[in-house]
């Protein structure tokens, strides 16, 4: 069928595509075919496998042989076993696989059948590598650290196991905080990914292996790589483990069912890939990851049901949430989430008021309708390696959220210290300034004070009104005045900024705001009718912002203010991904408002009588279909050994090998107070990833060059 006249190659691909985007570039790209269960299908040249499915709004990729339920993503990130899909007849992680032309993808039904032994192919030597530094993992902590010793011409081999380098920040489309000199504060994450990727490539001692895994360290202190079909030896005389974090799960009734996942997956769907899952989604946690992916929704056209934060206030950066808050987003705090409900997959979503007990209180429930519901309760270290490397006493060092869970500009600094750690080791003479360690410590650092705005009347015609009210470390806004008008309140980038001085109405403070917490009043715009004028930072679509449109306007965290008029917008001359926005308003209530309402809150409906938390039946260990209840009967039966529970009821038996399960078996531990000094962790072995057996043996395809 011939394609109609001004349609896009994209727009005949489905509606799951992201046609268009306020910050990301949607460009055309070749398409391939493939079949999965026999029926043809499209992707894009490069996709991985579940990203092609989702695209052609396939979520449910099999079921399980234990007891049939429907297996969709959790990680998108190739730490747990959720997407595991036939490929060509082997099973696989479908995150992890890039779809090539013809291939042949098929649901796990049952478990798939082994290769006869005339199919196997003959051993091969397994290929060596020596180097002076391997880098495991490409995020902002492995690159900064590969510069470092890049700088000094040490041989340095960083492998990372996508097939691009950035790590997290290819996923991040918002601009950064911290400090604008020293980790690029003011620039978006997709772009810091360039900007680092290619000072990477000025160096020859480096030498990059992507689409690589490291799969296992040994203790004749070597490292074992897989890439593609082929396993390769490592011998360095130092290890970086840069490997960034995994999402940590939640234990709920229906916690399982796809179209439950983490808030990182979803980024990598949307931000990554370009794929639009959900029309609805609801978001679990108030952290800077919650927060921020909520605002990325939002961004693409997605409605933002709500969010559950159990604490009693969200944990994230202010800003974050505010921002939530003047677009429409409900935030429940003090609230947890009940259960999900559908049949195939995710329809319905419970959620509950909880006590100073985080017990759930009867009488609070509300039922919301979603199709998804992202799980962002914190991050944990992907740090197993490193304890293998140390155990087999290999020099290692680790850097980023491997070593501990912080923002990304707090990885920057870290490889960066790192990096320098470990080339004084090799004996080159390297200094480490003071102040980087100062710097880095800010950087981790969590939210400080916060404060009442403070929002001064002068006699001025146009001035910044800057609702940045907690200490974060951020400083790009006293940095791009061009009349040093806006100073930090003291020495540290953890300070408020504050406006004293001129003002020239240019709004680089206004386009340069990683919080978008500063907008440029006018207040006496239209003397006759008493109207002030409000200059306003804007990062969504902009096809509604038409001159003359009323807008229902907010203050800074989302409460109703009045009404105002859109009088101009125009694109920032420092983030062409900004708009500026102007706005008029009655003067009486200009000081009040922060921005305009975009979705139209839901209250939901009452729901079922809230139960246990964590219902015996509610899946623990998704890969084997371990529920708590079978969990308990072991701790009941005195089991404090988590390895007897592998050998007992086979937690931690999966594709995952522990990764999604472990914390919430001690979980279950401390609920039952048990103390978990008495409980032994399970034993971690090589391999940390899984690795078939004939890759293993050197029987993959041939080649393949560091």
């Amino acid at each position: 069928m011939s394609r109609a006249k001004g349609e896009s190659k994209q727009a005949q691909s489905g509606g799951f595509r992201v046609l268009s985007h306020p910050i990301l570039a949607v460009v055309e790209r070749p398409e391939i075919s493939f079949t999965f269960n026999g029926n043809p299908m499209k992707a894009y040249e490069g996709e991985v496998v579940t990203t092609a499915l989702f695209a052609g709004g396939v979520q449910v990729f099999g079921h399980h042989p234990r007891d049939g339920s429907p297996q969709g993503i959790f990680c998108a990130n190739g730490q747990c076993s959720q997407c595991t899909v036939l490929v060509d007849g082997l099973p696989v992680k479908g995150c992890m696989v890039p779809v090539r032309a013809g291939m042949k993808i098929g649901s796990c039904e049952g478990s798939p059948a082994l290769p006869a032994d005339d199919d196997l192919p003959a051993f091969r030597e397994i290929p060596a590598i020596e180097t002076d530094v391997l880098i495991i993992g490409g995020g902002p902590a492995g690159i900064n650290a590969a510069i470092e010793l890049g700088l000094l011409g040490a041989k340095t081999l960083v492998v990372d196991d996508k097939n691009e380098f950035g790590g997290k920040l290819t996923l991040q489309t918002h601009t950064f905080f911290g400090s604008r000199d020293d980790c690029y504060a003011g620039t978006r994450g997709i772009e810091i990914a360039r900007i680092l990727t290619h000072q990477l490539e000025r160096f020859p001692s480096v030498s990059v292996m992507l689409g690589t895994t490291a799969v296992g360290a040994f203790c004749d202190k070597q490292v074992g790589l897989q890439q593609g079909g082929n396993y390769f030896q490592v011998k360095p005389r130092a290890v970086l483990v840069a490997c960034g974090a995994r999402e940590k799960n939640l234990a709920f009734q229906g916690c399982d069912l796809p179209g439950v996942y983490g808030a990182g997956a979803f980024q990598t769907l949307l931000n990554r890939d370009l794929v639009r899952p959900t029309e609805r989604l609801f978001i679990v946690g108030g952290g800077n990851v919650g927060l921020i992916t909520g605002y990325h929704a939002i961004q693409a056209g997605i409605k933002v049901v709500g969010l559950v934060e159990a604490l009693p206030r969200c944990g994230g950066y202010k800003v974050h949430l505010d921002k939530l808050r003047r677009l429409g987003v409900p935030i429940h705090t003090s609230h947890t989430i009940l259960r999900a409900e559908g049949a195939e997959k995710l329809e319905r979503i419970t959620i509950a008021g909880v006590d100073g007990n985080f017990k759930p209180v009867a009488g609070t429930e509300r039922s919301y309708r979603v199709d998804t519901l992202l799980i962002a309760v914190g991050l944990s270290p992907v740090n197993e390696l490193y304890e293998k490397l140390v155990e087999y006493g290999i020099e290692c060092y680790k850097a980023g959220d491997a070593e501990e869970i912080a923002e990304a500009s707090a990885a920057i600094f870290s490889g960066k210290i790192t990096g320098r750690k470990i080339a004084r080791s090799l004996g080159y003479e390297i200094d480490i300034p003071d102040e980087w360690n100062s710097t880095a410590a800010i950087l981790r650092s969590k939210p400080g004070r916060t404060a009442q705005p403070d929002l001064p009347r002068l006699e001025r015609r146009v001035y910044p009104l800057i609702r940045c009210v907690q200490e974060i470390p951020c400083n790009p806004c006293a940095d791009s005045c061009p009349r040093n008008s806006i100073a930090l309140r003291g020495d540290s980038i953890m300070n408020n900024p504050v406006f004293d001085g001129d003002c020239i109405g240019c709004a680089n403070c206004v386009a340069v705001c990683p919080g978008l917490a500063i907008g440029l009043i006018m207040p006496e715009y239209d003397a006759e009718s008493k109207t002030s004028l409000l200059v306003l930072p804007y990062e969504l679509d902009t096809k509604d912002l038409a001159a003359g449109r009323r807008v229902e306007t907010v203050d800074m965290e989302g409460n109703a203010v009045g009404v105002g008029t859109i009088v101009a917008f125009r694109t920032s001359n420092i983030d062409a991904k900004r708009k500026i926005v102007s706005i008029e308003v009655p003067a009486d209530e200009a000081y009040s408002v922060a921005g305009f309402a975009v979705l139209v809150p839901e209250a939901g409906e009452s729901g079922a009588v809230a139960a246990e938390p964590v219902p015996d039946d509610t899946i623990i260990c998704r890969c084997e279909r371990i529920t708590a209840g079978e969990v308990r009967g072991e701790i009941r039966a005195g089991v404090r050994d988590m390895n007897i529970l592998k050998a007992t009821i086979r937690t931690g038996m999966g594709a995952c090998g522990g990764k999604t399960c472990t914390e919430l078996i001690l979980r279950l531990y401390r609920e039952m107070d048990v103390d978990l000094s008495e409980v032994t962790l399970p034993t971690n072995r090589p391999f940390t990833a899984e690795v078939p057996l004939g890759v293993f043996a050197g029987a993959g395809s041939e080649g393949g060059e560091a």
